[in-house]
């Protein structure tokens, strides 16, 4: 169950970014950020003094006593240098932002005027951090690293600028407006990351067996990958391999 106050302080920072002016949006560098982020950030530490604080070389997104916090909507290779420098000293809590229902809203690249809205046929799930978590798996077992995922639903503005007839393959991506929060969770140890293992796998598995389990069948998730990372995690453990050479795994 997500915190009232945390719902309270979201809704707050929602309806603060999203009601502002072009001028004063530009002058708190939400365009720069980006309003997920920007909305993040206040959800997370509504004072502005504890906001983009310079840490060890670095711009803290936020840091208050002895905790920081970085926000990443993607890349989050680019973490690495700022949790080498900020891990020795710091408690550092990583935040993703993920997609759990979207809406695309088309914007006419000449007018600017807003177009369709589409409704997305796929929905996020806590297993599409996998991707950038992997980009840090070196830092997954520190003790002084969290990770906290929001699942938001969000609507996102696309220019109608690509190729083909309707002009949406190859399209960019304008911003992503949070709507709501659809869920938290917060992964603080090795330990918390068992959650993420359906409980209904058999004693010995494959890649294929758990994604069955989870019921996403997507390319865009590499369940081989999930499960070398939760063993370096010291969750799961290889076993053996099946007649067509695919790893058999095990709980730990």
């Amino acid at each position: 169950m997500i915190p009232e106050t945390e719902l309270a302080r979201f809704v707050a920072a929602r309806d603060k970014i999203i009601t502002l002016g072009p001028r004063e949006r530009d002058s708190i560098g939400v365009q720069k950020e980006k309003t997920v982020h920007a909305i993040l950030k206040n959800t997370i530490e509504p004072e502005e003094l504890y906001q983009e604080v310079p840490v060890g070389g670095y711009i803290a997104d936020i840091c208050k006593e002895n905790d920081i916090y970085e926000i990443q909507t993607a890349n989050w290779g680019n973490l690495r240098g700022k949790l080498s420098a900020f891990l020795p000293e710091y408690h550092v809590t990583c935040v993703l932002p993920i997609p759990h229902i979207k809406w695309t809203i088309w914007i006419d690249p000449e007018t600017g005027e807003l177009l369709e809205k589409n409704k997305g046929t796929m929905r996020g799930t806590w297993y599409s951090a996998f991707r950038e978590l992997y980009r840090i798996r070196p830092f997954l077992s520190d003790p002084q690293l969290s990770i906290r995922l929001y699942l938001l639903d969000m609507e996102e503005y696309r220019v109608k600028d690509g190729y083909g007839k309707n002009g949406k393959r190859g399209s960019h991506r304008y911003d992503r407006i949070p709507l709501s929060i659809h869920d938290i969770l917060q992964l603080d140890t090795p330990s918390d990351y068992a959650q993420l293992i359906p409980e209904n796998l058999p004693e010995e598995f494959t890649a294929r067996d758990f994604q069955d389990a989870v019921k996403i069948h997507r390319k865009s998730v590499s369940f081989s990958t999930i499960l070398r990372m939760l063993s370096e995690l010291g969750l799961v453990e290889k076993c053996g391999l099946t007649q067509r050479r695919a790893f058999v795994w095990r709980r730990l």
